[in-house]
């Protein structure tokens, strides 16, 4: 195991994803960027983990300490960043976006260095996988920041993102569509249920994964993200949905399944959840691990398509940095619907630093030291 100060010359690799924890909720209310993190004891020392996941939009960082089956956030930060900004029609990371998140990134170092972390992985996605520079932004990364980052292959991201929320899926579902809408990418799984005790791996139920070059950032860029009309919607879907189609080909069963259902994460679906509540302040104890009807989902997204700019710019559940980006999402969320008609979607704001963390633990035997079945 890695001490604090190699994690920030070099984070942790990890190897094939561990099984998930009965029992295991996900991070606790005051989870990360959805009103702060708790504060660390100051009677004790506590070995804390730290998950970075670097994607095209957003710099998200969870820390934190292992309990009993589950792990407790002690610090937490997201940002929106826009690293993959422009990538939607071209093939290199721009000056101005690298800044902006080499400054995010300076955040996270500092609370990684006032946390006592004794492991740490820090993932890239999507954006640096496309671009040309990528390597060499991992490099100025290295050199300015003192992070090191891992870009990973779409089938780690895929299996991570699985790991995060599996949780969630229904215990008697036979099968479930995870998916997580990206900025760049879309990761899509296909698991099947599980009977009686014989609780295994989320990893170990993917029969079916794909990742869909296509994220909200992307298709709002080839498309146009500002004023979105039905046509152009119906546009995002179709471009959307042929891309889907080979991953649809292999999972069209899943949807036969008795109590088939779709899960997602991402910025989109907590959004959509959002909304649907009425939220005046996003609040993630509401949103995470809602259900929603079909019908539901339809009435959200038909509401955002009457909507201009400024006006999904003022609902606090958007906000003006995603205001461009949402209905993209939305496009890429009805495509899934369309493939994989299902009569609910289940929402999780909990994602691939939730599976980092939880495999990061499990390898450590973490529950095992103290003392759990």
């Amino acid at each position: 195991m890695q001490d604090g100060g190699d994690i920030l010359a070099r984070a942790g690799a990890v190897g094939r994803p561990a099984p998930t924890p009965d029992g295991y909720r996900g991070p606790g209310p005051r989870s990360a960027g959805h009103g702060g993190a708790a504060a660390p004891s100051r009677k004790r020392v506590v070995k804390a983990y730290a998950a970075l996941d670097l994607g095209t939009n957003n710099c998200r960082l969870l820390i934190a300490e292992p309990s009993y089956h589950e792990f407790r956030v002690i610090d937490a930060f997201s940002r929106i960043v826009r690293l993959g900004e422009g990538l939607g029609i071209g093939d290199r990371l721009g000056e101005d976006a690298i800044g902006r998140t080499l400054a995010a990134l300076r955040i996270c170092r500092a609370k990684i260095e006032s946390r006592n972390v004794v492991r740490a992985r820090l993932i890239a996605t999507e954006a640096c996988r496309l671009a040309a520079n990528g390597a060499d932004f991992v490099g100025r990364v290295r050199e300015e920041v003192g992070l090191d980052l891992e870009i990973v292959d779409r089938q780690t991201e895929a299996t991570l993102a699985v790991m995060g929320c599996a949780s969630l899926a229904h215990p008697k579902a036979g099968s479930v569509i995870i998916f997580d809408i990206g900025g760049g990418s879309t990761e899509i799984a296909w698991l099947d249920g599980q009977t009686g005790a014989n609780v295994v791996c989320p990893s170990e139920r993917i029969r079916a994964w794909d990742s869909i070059a296509a994220g909200v950032v992307t298709l709002a860029e080839r498309h146009g993200g500002g004023r979105v009309t039905a046509e152009t919607f119906e546009d995002m879907v179709d471009e959307v949905s042929g891309r889907l189609l080979p991953f649809a080909l292999k999972a069209g069963a899943a949807a036969a399944a008795p109590n088939f259902h779709l899960l997602g994460t991402s910025g989109t679906v907590t959004t959509v959840g959002g909304i649907h509540l009425g939220l005046e302040r996003y609040d993630r104890r509401r949103v995470d691990g809602l259900w929603l009807s079909d019908n539901e989902i339809t009435a959200v997204i038909d509401r955002l398509l009457g909507t201009d700019l400024d006006e999904r710019a003022g609902n606090p559940c958007i906000g003006r940095d995603r205001a461009d980006l949402v209905l993209a999402g939305c496009a890429i969320l009805e495509a899934i619907r369309r493939a994989f008609p299902s009569p609910y979607l289940r929402i999780a704001d909990r994602g691939l630093r939730e599976g980092i963390l939880m495999t990061m633990m499990r390898e450590d035997k973490v529950w095992a030291r103290r003392g759990a079945p």
